[in-house]
């Protein structure tokens, strides 16, 4: 068994502090996952959730649905921001402090939003829950790993990311019953007590987990990376929607060029960079990396759009709308049981390949969807979808930390935790710049507008499958070795 780079002391549940003992795992190691997983629970649920509510909170604002999508990209820029100095923090004061604070913030961001009062403020407390789960999430994903066995990682990730599935379908549905019996604010309000509670199984099942010092702090890889991610996205949200002149576009690409390629050149020669792309060097993380981005350009993007199609195209209810959604999450629970017997059955690199292709379809049938379409096959459709957008990201996430050393797991999370972060806001992105194409000048939605949206969205999945025919046909093979911890 490899031996985790963070040392853990066991916990007095009782006062929470750390007691001198040999270094091991904890006895609640089995515990951890689901401990962890309420930040990425809390963290998508949002997401979803608001992307379920735009519609409403559109009217409620006198604006526009594709104005409002900046309430996303927002978080997801600000995420993607502040991700790099989470490993940092996360290794000089401890994962589980960073955590517990980092939630804290999450929280005052959420009570924020739900006390916005325009799309500015709105705007603005979204900023602060993205400084709050920049932190949150890759330090949980941190904890995870570093505490648990490679030939048990399958396993620990299939359970950690559960909730982080059911989070984001969950959204749709919760949306569209507080809109009927409350107000969109309870979308907010409601990680309150979720937030509690997952502070209170955080101090109570995970360790202290000790590190060495990672250094001086790499201000200049930060802000350069604070700036390449700055104007990537921003020139991501205005191309093509007039909100910027050609001559601005220009200026933040040019910009953007620029500090990206100083943030690289300073990566390769910096002994510890912020963010270590030498870590892309190693096949299996390299191929999580690039094929994972490509396919979450639907998973961001799916939440955004069918909302927009059912309560805006088909003229449905927001708890309607939101009860067919539940459809993806019936699939993704499916796919958690019979995810990890795929892997160990075919591999991984045909399980990517697979569930890739089949998720691309899945994407753009949506792209069909009519008044006279059977609800039926609406709710099949989801159900797939669900289903093999989940059993991809089991495989993908397990993948991506295969070859990985121990001693460099907390650095690999926050990488793949940034370039997660600008993936989904390129997914967003992509989605209302096809909307904002279609709808023309007079910028209403209709339900064929929408066509082009799912298409495109599968056409980019596709791509992935390129990327995992690149990989030996062995790949992860030392996370198989043990084959029924994948099936507990």
């Amino acid at each position: 068994m490899d031996k985790p780079a963070y040392v853990s002391d066991p916990v007095d549940v009782n006062t929470c502090e750390a007691q001198p003992a040999e270094p091991q795992l904890p006895a609640t190691s089995r515990f951890l996952p689901m401990a962890m997983a309420s930040a990425l629970f809390m963290d998508l649920l949002d997401t979803s959730a608001l992307g379920a509510a735009l519609p409403t909170l559109a009217r409620q604002f006198h604006t526009t649905p594709l104005q409002l999508k900046f309430a996303l990209t927002a978080y997801l820029m600000t995420m993607a921001v502040f991700v790099p100095a989470s490993g940092w923090l996360a290794d000089r004061f401890g994962p589980r402090r960073v955590f517990v604070n980092a939630v804290k913030i999450y929280l005052l961001g959420s009570l924020c939003c739900g006390l916005s009062t325009s799309v500015t403020t709105l705007v603005a407390a979204r900023v602060l829950q993205g400084i709050g789960g920049a932190m949150m999430t890759p330090v949980a994903r941190l904890i995870v790993v570093a505490t648990t066995p490679r030939e048990r990682l399958v396993h620990a990730m299939n359970a950690f990311t559960m909730p982080a599935v059911v989070g984001p379908l969950l959204g749709p549905p919760l949306a569209g019953l507080l809109l009927e019996v409350a107000n969109w604010r309870w979308i907010f309000f409601i990680n309150l007590p979720v937030g509690l509670v997952g502070i209170f199984a955080v101090l109570r099942f995970v360790p202290r987990l000790r590190h060495v010092h990672p250094g001086r702090f790499d201000w200049i890889g930060f802000v350069l990376a604070a700036l390449t991610i700055m104007t990537v996205v921003t020139l991501s949200e205005t191309v093509g929607t007039g909100l910027l002149s050609v001559k601005g576009q220009i200026i933040l690409l040019v910009a953007g060029l620029t500090f990206g390629t100083a943030f690289v050149l300073h990566a390769l020669r910096t002994a510890v960079p912020m963010l270590d792309l030498r870590l892309l060097s190693k096949s299996t993380y390299r191929a999580s990396m690039i094929g994972g981005s490509l396919m979450r350009f639907s998973i961001s993007a799916m939440p955004f759009l069918l909302p927009l199609l059912f309560q805006i195209g088909l003229g449905w209810s927001p708890v309607r709308a939101g009860l067919v959604m539940t459809g993806m999450m019936l699939g993704s629970i499916l796919a958690r049981f019979g995810g990890t017997f795929a892997i160990r059955l075919v591999g991984f690199r045909k399980a990517l390949v697979v569930t890739a292709f089949f998720t691309a379809g899945a994407t753009m049938i949506p792209a069909a969807f009519r008044d006279s379409t059977s609800a039926i096959f609406i709710v099949t459709t989801l159900i797939a979808g669900g289903f093999f957008r989940a059993a991809h990201f089991v495989a993908s996430s397990a993948l991506a930390f295969a070859d990985v050393a121990p001693e460099d797991v907390s650095r690999a999370s926050t990488l793949s935790a940034v370039i997660q972060q600008i993936s989904l806001g390129f997914g967003i992105s992509l989605a209302g710049l096809t909307l904002y194409i279609s709808a023309g000048e007079t910028g209403r939605l209709t339900v064929s507008n929408f066509t082009w949206s799912f298409v495109v969205l599968g056409a980019v999945t596709l791509l992935s499958i390129p990327v995992y025919l690149g990989l030996d046909r062995n790949a992860g093979a030392s996370m198989r070795d043990r084959r029924e911890s994948l099936i507990r």
